[in-house]
């Protein structure tokens, strides 16, 4: 008789069970570690508000592009602005909250004003973001204490 073999994306094939068992968190649902499918498409909404931000206050064009270095560090600087305002009022950027996901610290209350700073930073060096650990976490997101989970 034929024996099945588990397909490789099965959640019994990661290491501990699921990203974010070890943290304490649920396999799915609501507090489950977000998956990188709404980490991306996050991640380009923030980035399309950072441009239309920048459009609009005339840093930046789409037809023009933005001329020189120092537009494109005003762009970033835009993105990290929006990025640490949302965190710091809503539990995440205006992308989390359109997909559904919110950051929360490890040791659970109000994410606080230093940990979205820290980690915005860090995303903006754009490196540790790639670092991911077995619980799909951003060396960001280690470095400053917090994790993205599902609404």
């Amino acid at each position: 008789m034929a024996r099945s073999t588990p397909s490789p994306s099965a959640p019994s094939d990661h290491p501990d069970g699921w990203p974010g068992k070890d943290l304490g968190l649920p396999e799915s649902g609501p507090r489950s570690v977000g998956r990188i499918g709404r980490r991306v498409v996050a991640l380009l909404i923030d980035g399309a508000l950072a441009d239309l931000v920048a459009y609009v206050t005339g840093v930046w064009s789409p037809v023009n592009g933005s001329g020189d270095i120092a537009h494109s560090w005003v762009q970033i600087a835009i993105f990290a602005v929006l990025q640490i305002v949302f965190i710091c009022l809503l539990s995440g950027s205006f992308g989390h909250i359109c997909v559904g996901l919110r950051v929360v610290p490890m040791r659970g209350g109000y994410v606080g004003v230093w940990r979205p700073i820290l980690r915005t930073v860090l995303l903006c060096l754009v490196v540790p973001a790639l670092i991911i650990d077995r619980d799909s976490r951003g060396a960001h997101d280690r470095i400053a204490g917090t994790v993205l989970v599902r609404r």
